[in-house]
Protein backbone atom coordinates (compact mmCIF):
# COMPACT_ATOMS: atom_id res chain seq x y z
CA UNK A 1 0.00 0.00 0.00
CA UNK A 2 1.37 3.41 -0.93
CA UNK A 3 2.09 5.88 1.85
CA UNK A 4 -0.48 8.35 0.50
CA UNK A 5 -3.21 5.68 0.84
CA UNK A 6 -2.45 5.33 4.56
CA UNK A 7 -3.61 7.53 7.43
CA UNK A 8 -1.51 8.68 10.34
CA UNK A 9 -2.33 6.77 13.51
CA UNK A 10 -2.18 8.44 16.92
CA UNK A 11 1.11 7.84 18.66
CA UNK A 12 0.87 7.58 22.42
CA UNK A 13 4.60 7.32 22.91
CA UNK A 14 6.26 4.35 24.55
CA UNK A 15 7.68 3.05 21.26
CA UNK A 16 11.21 3.42 20.03
CA UNK A 17 11.93 5.74 17.13
CA UNK A 18 12.50 4.11 13.77
CA UNK A 19 16.11 2.95 13.33
CA UNK A 20 18.08 4.99 10.80
CA UNK A 21 18.48 1.96 8.51
CA UNK A 22 14.71 1.58 8.24
CA UNK A 23 14.30 5.32 7.62
CA UNK A 24 16.90 5.17 4.86
CA UNK A 25 14.96 2.36 3.16
CA UNK A 26 11.77 4.46 3.22
CA UNK A 27 13.47 7.52 1.71
CA UNK A 28 12.80 6.26 -1.81
CA UNK A 29 9.07 6.60 -1.03
CA UNK A 30 9.46 10.34 -0.30
CA UNK A 31 11.64 11.80 -3.09
CA UNK A 32 12.94 15.29 -2.42
CA UNK A 33 12.97 14.81 1.36
CA UNK A 34 16.17 14.33 3.33
CA UNK A 35 17.03 12.86 6.69
CA UNK A 36 17.96 15.62 9.12
CA UNK A 37 19.04 15.81 12.75
CA UNK A 38 21.20 12.65 12.59
CA UNK A 39 18.35 10.73 10.97
CA UNK A 40 15.69 11.72 13.50
CA UNK A 41 13.71 14.07 11.25
CA UNK A 42 12.54 14.47 7.65
CA UNK A 43 13.08 17.86 6.03
CA UNK A 44 12.35 19.45 2.70
CA UNK A 45 12.40 23.00 1.29
CA UNK A 46 10.25 24.24 -1.59
CA UNK A 47 10.86 27.37 -3.66
CA UNK A 48 8.00 29.64 -4.76
CA UNK A 49 7.66 32.71 -6.94
CA UNK A 50 6.70 34.98 -4.04
CA UNK A 51 5.44 35.23 -0.46
CA UNK A 52 1.79 34.66 -1.37
CA UNK A 53 2.57 31.36 -3.12
CA UNK A 54 4.62 30.15 -0.14
CA UNK A 55 1.82 31.15 2.24
CA UNK A 56 -0.80 29.33 0.15
CA UNK A 57 1.32 26.17 0.27
CA UNK A 58 1.87 26.48 4.03
CA UNK A 59 -1.88 26.85 4.53
CA UNK A 60 -2.49 23.66 2.53
CA UNK A 61 0.10 21.83 4.63
CA UNK A 62 -1.59 23.12 7.78
CA UNK A 63 -4.98 21.84 6.66
CA UNK A 64 -3.50 18.45 5.81
CA UNK A 65 -1.72 18.27 9.17
CA UNK A 66 -4.99 18.93 10.97
CA UNK A 67 -6.74 16.20 8.95
CA UNK A 68 -3.98 13.72 9.75
CA UNK A 69 -3.60 14.79 13.38
CA UNK A 70 0.16 15.01 12.83
CA UNK A 71 1.82 18.42 12.88
CA UNK A 72 5.16 19.37 11.30
CA UNK A 73 7.36 22.34 12.02
CA UNK A 74 7.04 24.87 9.19
CA UNK A 75 9.23 27.87 8.38
CA UNK A 76 8.47 30.11 5.46
CA UNK A 77 9.12 33.49 3.97
CA UNK A 78 9.35 35.22 0.64
CA UNK A 79 9.72 32.48 -1.96
CA UNK A 80 10.32 29.44 0.26
CA UNK A 81 8.78 27.01 2.73
CA UNK A 82 10.66 24.44 4.80
CA UNK A 83 8.87 21.57 6.50
CA UNK A 84 10.39 19.33 9.18
CA UNK A 85 8.58 16.24 10.39
CA UNK A 86 9.20 13.90 13.31
CA UNK A 87 7.11 12.30 16.01
CA UNK A 88 7.59 14.50 19.04
CA UNK A 89 6.38 11.91 21.58
CA UNK A 90 9.14 9.48 20.64
CA UNK A 91 11.81 11.99 19.69
CA UNK A 92 12.37 10.55 16.25
CA UNK A 93 10.81 9.03 13.17
CA UNK A 94 7.75 6.80 12.87
CA UNK A 95 5.87 5.56 9.80
CA UNK A 96 3.42 8.46 10.37
CA UNK A 97 6.18 10.90 9.46
CA UNK A 98 6.69 9.24 6.08
CA UNK A 99 2.93 9.14 5.46
CA UNK A 100 2.67 12.88 6.10
CA UNK A 101 5.76 13.63 3.99
CA UNK A 102 4.32 11.67 1.05
CA UNK A 103 1.01 13.52 1.32
CA UNK A 104 2.72 16.91 1.53
CA UNK A 105 4.75 16.02 -1.57
CA UNK A 106 1.51 15.12 -3.33
CA UNK A 107 0.12 18.59 -2.46
CA UNK A 108 3.14 20.22 -4.08
CA UNK A 109 2.94 18.08 -7.20
CA UNK A 110 5.93 15.95 -6.30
Amino acid sequence: MSLTAKTCTPCQGGVDPMPREQAERLMSDVPGWMLADAGNRLARTWKFKDFAAALAFVNQVGELAEQEGHHPDIRFGWGYATVEIWTHKIGGLHENDFILAAKISELSGG
